[in-house]
C-alpha cells in the first residue's frame, strides 16, 4: 500500500554544494511513522527535495512521500495510514538534472518472496554497467536513479535464495553508499567499503535506530552506540542486532568524505568518531593562523560558516560580529521555476546589518567557493552597507575537481579555483584578499586525517573507478538522461 503526496517537480539549486540526502531506519519502536518523522525533521538539511518513509506491520510496508519538505510531504493524520513498529525514512537532493516525483525514496517493490523497500545516500559510480547488464536481461527501470539498482539485484535470480543474497549484492557495488533496507519483519543498513558516507546504530528505548547522523538520534531521545563500520552489513530483528561483512576495507585505505565536516553535518552531530562543532571550530583557529589580516570584524556567512569564524575571531582576537542575517521563511531557491528567480531568490536569503559592517574592515568567512557567483554577492553587498575592506577566509582548501561519489560539484570548467590562482580568484570576486585553509591546516583538525577523501581539493579518489572517470575526463554529470550518459561511459548520478 502507498500514497504519495505533493507532487510538484523543483528545479536544481546550482550555486552552493549539495548532499543527496539523509536515511533513517527503525525496527521494535512503537508508532514508527511518528519517530521516523522526526529524525527525518532532524536530517532536513542534507535534502530538502522530497521526502518518504515505509512503514511495516510486520505483514505489510506501506510507503508515503512526496516532493518537498518533511512538513510538508507528511501532514494532518498521515501516521495513522502507517501503522507499525519498523520502517526506513529518507530525505532527498538530487545531484544532477530536474527532479522527478518517481525518484523521490524509499522505493517499494515486490519480489518473488515479498516486499522490498529501499533508501540511498550516496552514488553508485557503476551503476551504468549494472543498468545495462539488467535491461539487456529485459529488466525494466522505474526511475534514473542508481539506487534502484539494489532492487533489480535483490530480484535477480542469480542472488535469489541464497543464503548472502544482500552481500552478494552489496559486493558489487562501487562507489559510495549508506543504505537502508526495510522487510516486513526486519530492517537492514549498510555502509560501503570506503566508509564514504556516514551511518550510525542507536537504540531507542527496547528498540534500533539507524540514521545518517547522530542528531537524528538525539531529536527521537535515542542513545548512540555505535557507528555501522565500513563493508558492514547489519540486520535488526527480534534476535536484536546481527553483524555481518560483506566486504573488507579496500588496500587503498578509507574514504570518508571530509565534506561531511566542512559544510553538511549538523554542528550538533559526530560525525566519523568526531564532533562536528569541534571540528569546525579548530579549523577555523588553523584559518587564522595561515591567513591572517588586519580587521576590525569577522563576519561569517550563515549558517555554514558560523563556527569557523567563530574560531577565526577567537584565535585572532578580531570580534565576532553578525553581519548577515538569514530569512529562513524565504521560499527554497531551487523550486523557483527560472534561473533569474532563483538568482533573485539568493540575494533574498541573506540580510546585511550595516551597522556592523559600515566603516569597518571585515574578514568574510564561508566554507567553500565552488562557482564564485554567490560570494560575488555577498561581497557586493558588503560594500553597498559601507564596509571598507572585505577579505574573503575559506574554511577548506580550493575545490578544484568535481565529485563523483554524492556530492553535486559541477563539472571541472564551472569551479572558479580550477586552474586559478588565489590573486586571480580574488580578482574574480572581488574581494581585497581571499584565503583559502591548506590541506596540511585542514588534516591538522581531524583525528584520522588519513581516513579521508580529498578528492575534490588533490583530484586523487579513494576508489578505482573514480580514477578511470577522471583519468578520461568524463565529467559531463549534467544531462538526467541515463541512456545518453551511459553511451558516453559517464557516472551515473542521482
Amino acid at each position: 500500500m502507498s500514497f504519495l503526496l505533493n507532487s510538484k517537480e523543483p528545479a536544481s539549486e546550482e550555486s552552493v554544494p549539495r548532499e543527496k540526502c539523509g536515511v533513517v531506519a527503525v525496527y521494535g519502536v512503537e508508532n514508527a511513522a511518528t519517530t521516523i518523522y522526526n529524525a527525518l525533521f532532524a536530517l532536513q538539511h542534507r535534502g530538502q527535495e522530497g521526502a518518504g518513509m515505509v512503514v511495516s506491520d510486520g505483514k505489510v510496508l506501506r510507503l508515503c512521500k512526496g516532493m518537498g519538505l518533511v512538513s510538508e510531504v507528511f501532514t494532518g493524520d498521515f501516521a495513522e495510514h502507517l501503522p507499525g513498529h519498523t520502517g526506513i525514512g529518507h530525505v532527498r537532493y538530487s545531484t544532477t538534472g530536474a527532479s522527478r516525483m518517481v525518484n523521490v525514496q524509499p522505493f517499494l517493490a515486490e519480489c518473488r518472496d515479498g516486499m522490498w523497500a529501499i533508501a540511498h545516500n550516496g552514488n553508485l559510480v557503476n551503476a551504468g554497467e549494472l543498468r545495462d547488464r539488467y535491461q539487456k536481461q529485459g529488466a525494466i527501470f522505474q526511475t534514473t536513479t542508481d539506487s534502484e539498482i539494489l532492487l533489480h539485484q535483490l530480484a535477480d535470480p542469480a542472488f535469489f535464495g541464497r543464503r548472502d543474497r544482500i552481500r552478494n549484492a552489496l559486493a558489487e557495488l562501487c562507489g559510495s553508499f549508506a543504505f537502508t533496507i526495510a522487510r516486513p519483519g526486519c530492517v537492514y543498513a549498510a555502509r560501503d567499503p570506503w566508509g564514504i558516507r556516514p551511518l550510525s546504530l542507536g537504540r531507542v528505548g527496547k528498540g534500533y535506530v539507524v540514521a545518517s547522523e547522530s542528531c537524528a538520534m538525539r531529536q527521537i531521545g535515542a542513545e548512540f552506540l555505535r557507528d555501522i563500520n565500513p563493508g558492514e552489513l547489519v540486520k535488526i530483528d527480534d534476535k536484536g542486532v546481527k553483524s555481518m561483512r560483506f566486504a573488507d576495507v579496500p588496500s587503498s585505505g578509507y574514504g570518508q568524505c571530509v565534506f561531511e565536516h566542512i559544510y553538511f553535518a549538523r554542528p550538533d552531530s559526530h560525525i566519523f568518531g568526531q564532533s562536528v562543532y569541534q571540528v569546525r571550530s579548530l579549523i577555523g583557529r588553523c584559518l587564522a593562523q595561515e591567513h591572517p589580516v588586519e580587521a576590525d570584524v569577522v563576519v561569517p556567512i550563515p549558517d555554514s560558516g558560523v563556527l569557523a569564524a567563530l574560531g577565526y575571531a577567537h584565535a585572532s582576537g578580531i570580534p565576532f560580529e553578525m553581519g548577515f542575517i538569514r530569512n529562513h521563511y524565504v521560499g527554497r531557491t531551487f523550486i523557483m521555476p527560472s534561473q533569474r528567480s532563483r538568482s533573485s531568490g539568493v540575494d533574498l536569503k541573506l540580510a546585511v546589518v550595516p551597522e556592523v559592517v559600515n566603516n569597518k574592515r571585515v574578514v568574510l568567512v564561508d566554507d567553500s567557493i565552488i562557482r564564485g557567483t554567490t560570494i560575488s554577492k555577498r561581497i557586493e553587498a558588503l560594500r553597498q552597507a559601507g564596509a571598507r575592506e572585505v577579505h574573503v577566509r575559506i574554511s577548506c582548501p580550493p575545490t578544484r575537481h568535481p565529485c563523483f561519489f554524492g556530492i553535486d560539484f559541477p563539472e571541472t570548467a564551472a569551479l572558479v579555483a580550477h586552474g586559478r590562482t588565489e590573486a586571480q580568484i580574488c580578482q574574480l570576486c572581488g574581494a581585497d584578499s581571499v584565503g583559502y585553509l591548506s590541506l596540511d591546516g585542514l588534516r591538522s583538525a581531524l583525528q584520522k586525517p588519513e581516513h579521508f577523501c580529498m578528492g575534490c581539493f588533490t583530484g586523487k579518489y579513494v576508489c578505482e573507478t573514480g580514477h578511470a572517470v577522471c583519468k578520461h575526463g568524463l565529467e559531463h554529470n549534467g544531462s538526467d538522461d541515463l541512456e545518453a550518459r551511459h553511451h558516453r561511459h559517464d557516472v551515473v548520478m542521482r
